[in-house]
């Protein structure tokens, strides 16, 4: 089964449970007069709504590319992700109202055995569906049901506070009913903040997956005359859909027959192993000949590193025809002063080689 089918039909089975557990809730809620078990019926619904809101965007993103949008419609999933989360800001900001009407206007709840186990047994069917769907959108990596998946498991918890409640005020005679209901408002808000959180992080692009990327270098560094794999860039299209490109190191001896051969080999070997389509591999040609040049790109080298910050330099090539020495270098963003380390690592080098033009580029660090 493919990936679409899964998280629909996993989509389905979260609309019936939560479809039905709705309507125990609000039954039980109405008789009893429980304005939190009535919050949680109104949760269960949105949950519904998520799931409903999945599956459209599951098959929006599944859309084949056309002439607007070559590279798929698979980022819809992220902006599907990103209204599930709002629904449940919004379920959570409503209830938080409700329930400061209630503390106002206190009513009393009127509980029997019956309604206890019935939200006793909502909760045991909402642990069992929330892990269900939170593992199910995991392998499929699918954000949207692991979103939903973990607002299934938030829900087990806020009914079980309310069968606590519940039990308190049969034996008590105390109504913490109203004070729940906030609690459970502040619970859902949390989640709603976190999941768009995630989401809007996504959509502005991260960092790439330190698996994935060294992956990736470890298959392109594997063929013979690559010394190295630099600058790695993955652009997500939606889950699982990179088109990326990446620099790698050759020796200054190799013919341009040659390296067209290596980067089709390369190529073919990344899409195959890790499902990603290399749009661009850049070469950094290796001075290899030049005894000289070699000592100079070590004596460079140790200069580089000597700043505490950097952490790496690459793409090192010295034209002798010129004059000129080529290279990047990444300095760590936890250095606040990345210009002002950059500048001192120019003017070292420039005192010690002073008859080279410097060509020194502050690269990114975009990925491990």
């Amino acid at each position: 089964m493919d990936r679409e089918k899964i998280i629909i039909k996993t989509s389905i089975k979260g609309i019936i449970a939560n479809i039905f557990l709705a309507a125990f809730k609000a039954v039980v809620g109405f008789i009893s007069n429980s304005i939190a078990i009535v919050l949680d019926a109104v949760n269960n619904l949105s949950d519904a709504l998520s799931s409903v809101i999945t599956i459209v965007g599951t098959k929006l993103a599944g859309k084949a590319p056309d002439k607007e949008h070559p590279y798929g419609h698979g980022r819809v999933e992220y902006l599907s992700a990103m209204i599930i989360s709002i629904i449940v800001l919004y379920a959570g900001f409503t209830s938080f109202i409700e329930s400061g009407k209630k503390i106002i206007h206190p009513e009393r709840p009127d509980y029997s055995i019956i309604s206890i186990g019935i939200i006793i047994v909502a909760v045991f069917v909402k642990i069992i569906l929330g892990l269900y769907v939170k593992k199910v959108g995991e392998k499929v990596n699918s954000e949207s049901l692991v979103d939903s998946g973990k607002d299934a498991l938030m829900d087990s918890i806020i009914s079980t506070s309310t069968v606590v409640a519940a039990i308190i005020f049969v034996t008590l005679k105390i109504s913490l009913e109203a004070w729940l209901g906030l609690i459970i408002s502040a619970v859902i808000v949390k989640s709603g903040i976190e999941m768009l959180k995630s989401t809007l992080s996504q959509i502005l692009g991260e960092r790439v997956d330190r698996d994935l990327a060294l992956a990736i270098k470890n298959t392109v560094t594997a063929n013979e005359n690559v010394y190295g794999a630099f600058d790695l860039v993955l652009n997500d299209y939606g889950p699982d859909i990179y088109l990326g490109s990446i620099h790698i190191e050759v020796p200054d001896t190799m013919t341009a027959a040659e390296i067209d051969e290596l980067t089709r080999k390369i190529s073919k070997e990344v899409y195959e192993k890790h499902s990603v389509i290399m749009a661009a591999i850049g070469i950094y040609s290796i001075n290899t000949q030049n005894k000289k040049i070699i000592k100079i790109r070590e004596k460079i080298s140790k200069i580089v590193h000597s700043h505490g910050t950097v952490i790496q330099m690459h793409g090192f090539y010295i034209n002798e025809k010129d004059k000129s020495i080529n290279f990047d270098v990444i300095i760590d963003f936890a250095d606040k002063q990345r210009d002002e380390t950059f500048q001192k690592i120019h003017d070292e080098i420039q005192k010690e080689f002073p008859d080279y033009n410097l060509n020194i580029t502050l690269d990114y660090d975009i990925s491990d």
